[in-house]
């Protein structure tokens, strides 16, 4: 049984946006532990371990929220819908906006969108001043229906990679895809920086930095200095070994060495790097710098202190553990070479990504690349390190218990303090969307819900003993709104799993796309059986499956099942597992077959075949509304095998699979380009959609 909060530290709790219960399912409510909501407390800087500190707190909260004119963000969506705190003002104040493109207003009349300054003066002398977000009323919709490609970029190898898909080989495959296939976009991982290891963790969502990309993604001939490096010998060296690597992987079935890759890569960079510039790449690096500011700075230099120090900035010396501190600023001095290097790996990164959307547009995608943004940041990583001041010290992100998992999740991230974020007017978030646009035509937000809630975890807690923290979500949507809508780009959110009444809908409303898997997409409110087509909604991106998921073959052939079986990962009997995976998939097909869409391949009369079935799912996911339709790449061959297996660490190889066909032998891009069954599958979706 869990103690009772008590009043004062229930009042407490709801006025800092800490909750004191949730709901693992519609049907039970679960009271959060007082160790929880204390400890939830305190890393907002709330002091409420006794109950003569808890009232103090309280008392102290009140007072504030009762004398203060205005709170440190005010959203103002530009068509006066919503609410506005604003309009709560006492009568006779007066307002002084300074906007954030120069001018000086004294009415909120016809503002341009933005993040501005408002000065509120009270009649009786208090003053003000808060950020006012002004955000257009909804995100760009996407023009017409369209169908794409979803891929992890590592696992997508041509004859030119150094051992894992690059920037260069996403041009070719969006090039190829948009001018061949008709495709609308291409979807990939985070791309975020990693934080460097032995062995580097290879999941793309839990990244050293969300603000700046990796540079193991560089196509290393691509780059303009390559050709002038002055030590040809060592480069061909390098190359060489880079070929027997992407050999081991190709031909021999290896997994996919990211810190094998790197080294190389790596080693060819600093060549790179002794080339000088041109006066007109100077001149861009020298624009980089600027724009990028002090982000970059930190970034750059934490990446300098790992080389030395570690990549864990809590083990580093004490002095170096503030970016602010003296210590730090005589370290980067000392060290202004590597911080140099790493700054312009970020800019020849960003230089490659850029010239990849260009490509899909040039290619005729409406959409081009679509881009993932990770839910956190490692908290030994450079974000973590850099921006202390905006994360709960002492917290990680995670999960609640649910039917799903009894235990919970830790994802092992330190979140956003909401506090802490309002007063700077959202400004890291602001700067990692802005960065994100501008090389994206799309962005697929992971766990989307965090705009609204965080699970928080105590460290040295289960998961279970957490709570949820509110975010400001008006706020949160207003600036994804602003930013998305200044690059032109859409927003997909990924909605999966268990979400709080009311997020879609204000998700929908701002014109946030959602996600919408197959075999999800139930009518759980009724009698359970597969959703029909047209009972879909329309504002997703519609998939058969996700790189957490089993692929569609590995479904339609029961493998998943078999493989968790051989991991000893089943809950239950595998004969249990068995029949109930082939009940859903069979409930599934009978669908199909009654929407007369198992057709045989190649105009042939085998309609059982799982590449027909494949081919089934795919009709069926264009009979639907949805506004995308998104094929995962390795389905377009038969891949059997997932990309990330949840709830397994060193059982199964996440993060480092290449592309396979149903018998597991890697399959490179151009051979991709040829695959006859992967265009019997596009045929499908060009003629149907």
């Amino acid at each position: 049984m869990t103690e009772p909060l008590g009043e004062d530290l229930t009042r407490l709790a709801a006025l800092h946006g800490v909750a004191v219960s949730f709901r693992p399912s519609p049907d039970r409510t679960v009271t959060a532990s007082a160790a929880a909501v204390t400890r939830a407390l305190a890393a907002l800087g709330v002091d409420a371990g006794t109950p003569e500190a808890t009232r103090a707190a309280l008392a102290a909260r009140e007072r504030e929220l009762a004398g203060r004119l205005l709170p440190p963000t005010v959203v103002r969506w530009s068509d006066g819908d919503g609410p506005d705190a604003l309009a709560d003002l006492p009568e006779g104040t007066r307002l002084l906006i300074e906007t954030e493109q120069g001018e000086t207003r004294a009415s909120l009349a016809q503002l341009p969108p933005g993040v501005h300054t408002v000065t509120a003066t009270a009649p009786d002398g208090r003053t003000a001043r808060a950020h006012l977000v002004v955000a257009p009323p909804r995100l760009p919709t996407p023009a017409g229906r369209s169908y794409g490609l979803l891929v992890q970029l590592y696992s997508l190898l041509s004859g030119r990679s150094w051992g894992m898909g690059d920037l260069g080989d996403l041009a070719e495959l969006a090039g190829w895809a948009g001018r061949a296939l008709g495709a609308g976009f291409v979807q990939v991982n985070p791309l975020h920086a990693a934080v460097p290891g032995a062995p580097t963790d290879p999941s793309p969502y839990r990244p050293s930095s969300r603000r700046f990309p990796d540079p193991v993604h560089l196509r290393i001939e691509d780059v303009p200095e390559f050709a002038y490096v002055t030590d040809p010998e060592r480069l061909r060296e390098l190359r060489e070994r880079a070929a027997r690597l992407r050999e081991t992987v190709l031909g021999k079935g290896a997994l996919i060495d990211r810190d094998a890759v790197w080294e190389l890569k790596r080693e060819a960079l600093e060549l790179i790097a002794a080339v000088p510039l041109g006066p007109g790449r100077r001149a861009a690096y020298c624009d980089f710098l600027a724009r990028e500011g002090q982000s970059l700075e930190d970034h750059a230099t934490w990446c300098a202190l790992a080389e030395v120090h570690g990549s864990d900035w809590h083990r580093w010396p004490q002095g170096l553990r503030d970016p602010r501190s003296a210590d730090t600023a005589r370290a980067r001095l000392e060290l202004m070479d590597r911080v140099d290097l790493h700054s312009r790996l970020a800019w020849l990164t960003d230089t490659q990504l850029t010239a990849a959307q260009r490509t899909a547009r040039e290619a005729g995608m409406p959409l081009g690349i679509v881009h993932d943004l990770a839910v956190g940041v490692h908290p030994g990583g450079a974000d973590a390190w850099a921006q202390q001041d905006h994360l709960a010290a002492g917290m990680s992100v995670g999960a609640p218990p649910d039917a799903f998992n009894a235990r919970g999740q830790d994802w092992g991230l330190p979140p956003w303090r909401p506090d802490r974020l309002a007063e700077s007017g959202y400004a890291p978030y602001r700067r990692l969307l802005r960065a994100l646009f501008r090389y994206a035509g799309a962005l697929r937000i992971d766990h989307v819900m965090g705009l609204f809630r965080l699970w928080w975890v105590p460290q040295g807690e289960p998961p279970t003993e957490g709570t949820y923290v509110r975010y400001d979500a008006e706020a949160m949507l207003a600036l994804l709104v602003l930013e998305a809508s200044r690059a032109g780009a859409v927003v997909i959110g990924e909605d999966l799993g268990t979400v709080e009444p009311g997020v879609r809908e204000a998700l929908r409303e701002r014109g946030v796309l959602g996600t919408s898997v197959l075999w999800f997409e139930r009518d759980w409110d009724g009698d359970g059986r597969p959703l029909a087509p047209d009972a879909w909604r329309a504002d997703c991106l519609a998939t058969a499956t996700t790189h957490d998921l089993p692929s569609t073959a590995a479904r339609l052939t029961g493998e998943h099942v078999e493989l968790r079986d051989r991991l000893e990962l089943l809950n239950r009997p595998v004969e249990e597992e068995r029949a109930e995976a082939a009940a859903d998939t069979g409930e599934w097909l009978d669908l199909l077959s009654r929407l007369d869409l198992l057709q045989g391949t190649g105009g042939g009369a085998d309609t059982s075949s799982e590449e027909a079935e494949i081919q089934a799912v795919h009709r069926f996911l264009l009979r639907t509304p949805a506004r995308m339709i998104g094929v995962w790449l390795p389905d377009a061959v038969g891949d059997r095998r997932p990309q990330n297996l949840p709830g397994t660490w060193d059982q199964y190889p996440n993060w480092r699979l290449p592309i396979a066909d149903a018998e597991g032998r890697p399959v490179t891009l151009e051979e991709l380009a040829a695959s006859p069954r992967l265009h019997a599958l596009m045929e499908v979706l060009r003629e149907e959609g």
